[in-house]
């Protein structure tokens, strides 16, 4: 029972409040008059046009990279974008050495070009502006574009930022009491978060993002390096045999210079060789003798 007398006394209240509303008295008349009003009528007149984002992608093949690359970097200053992303890289294929001497090889490599950019342009001009990219390439693998309604985002963004500023304004009069100075930030972040996030969707509407992917045939490439192959580099004939030569006369007078410096020794195996010699012949003649 006395819950249910408490919810009819709540429900009263909040009638007496809002006759007092209408009636252009009591406490909501300061409220309805205040900034919540004019931010309300503000609102209304940004929600009113559709939020329109546009998104759009594009790959194709082209002549030269390089070329294309400065090409849509002039179409796009013409038509009051901005390039956000751009990256060109090479990747090396197959590959051959072919040695034409000695010393010298020629390297043929085989490598492939690409190039990625990132376009912010107005979104009246997205249609033509991929049109003269199409128009600049040879053929066109990938040509794409969407559309997102953000509308209800964008109106439910207003209408929160729209309570949440209410709530501020009552807390500021005192018509509110928020205790904690936590709950204070975090529905001031809130503001700033709702605001950001429409001032991004106004942006998005206003420019549209367009993804390039594009690249050209496998260029050959030839060129002429050093051989980095030690083994291959070595003396010419004639030249090897006059080393040849002067080594062997030298390798002669080192071992001369080897048996000089033994002179002790073959002196003294001549020595007893000789010796030898003389025993063995006395010995003979001995024999001869007493026969």
């Amino acid at each position: 029972m006395k819950t249910k007398m408490l919810l009819v006394m709540l429900a009263a209240i909040a009638l007496m409040a809002a006759c007092k509303g209408k009636s252009g008295k009591g406490e909501y008349e300061v409220i309805n008059n205040g900034s919540t009003a004019d931010s309300v009528k503000v609102m209304d007149s940004n929600s009113n046009a559709p939020k329109l984002v546009k998104t759009a992608e594009m790959n194709f093949k082209v002549k030269d990279v390089q070329q294309v690359s400065e090409r849509i970097a002039t179409l796009t200053k013409q038509n009051g974008g901005m390039i956000m992303h751009h990256q060109m890289q090479s990747a090396v294929g197959l590959g051959r050495d072919v040695h034409i001497s000695n010393d010298s090889i020629m390297r043929i490599s085989a490598f492939n070009t690409t190039a990625d950019m990132t376009i912010k342009i107005p979104s009246e001009k997205l249609e033509d502006f991929m049109s003269q990219v199409s128009k600049i390439s040879i053929y066109v693998n990938v040509r794409r574009m969407d559309i997102e309604d953000k509308s209800l985002d964008y109106l439910s963004a207003q209408l929160k930022l729209s309570n949440r500023k209410e709530l501020v304004s009552q807390q500021k009069k005192g018509r509110v009491t928020i205790k904690s100075s936590s709950d204070v930030l975090l529905l001031r972040d809130d503001l700033v978060d709702e605001q950001i996030g429409n001032r991004k969707i106004d942006e998005a509407v206003k420019y549209s993002l367009i993804s390039l992917n594009f690249y050209q045939s496998n260029t050959i490439s030839k060129e002429v390096i050093a051989n980095d192959d030690p083994s291959v580099y070595g003396i010419p004939l004639f030249q090897r045999l006059g080393l040849a030569f002067a080594n062997g006369w030298n390798v002669f007078i080192d071992v001369l210079i080897g048996l000089v410096n033994l002179w002790v020794f073959i002196l003294a195996g001549l020595s007893i060789w000789m010796a030898y010699r003389f025993y063995k012949k006395r010995i003979r003649l001995t024999n001869t003798a007493t026969v």
